[in-house]
């Protein structure tokens, strides 16, 4: 009976087949899949009950929304300022 090769066997079988640009394409893409899994990883650790419950708090909700509020204000403000010197 055959031997079938593993999906790394043919993986080295097709990067000894690319050219050298080729392989670092694939290499770059290898860092973006790393980075991408250490992403997902750091954003487990940050799911935790005490922080959901916390930024979920109606104090938190409320200064969210003073936040926003006051953004709002500031922009609405130098739109003014700059209308009022085009005059």
């Amino acid at each position: 009976m055959a031997k079938r090769i593993t999906e790394r066997q043919l993986l080295a079988l097709k990067l000894d087949a690319l050219n050298e640009s080729e392989v670092r394409e694939v290499l770059d893409y290898i860092s973006i899949m790393e980075t991408m899994r250490r992403a997902t990883v750091t954003d487990g650790l940050w799911e935790d009950d005490l922080i959901a419950q916390l930024s979920d708090a109606h104090e938190n909700q409320r200064a969210r929304q003073a936040y926003e509020w006051e953004a709002v204000r500031r922009r609405a403000e130098r739109r003014a300022a700059s209308n009022w010197t085009r005059l």
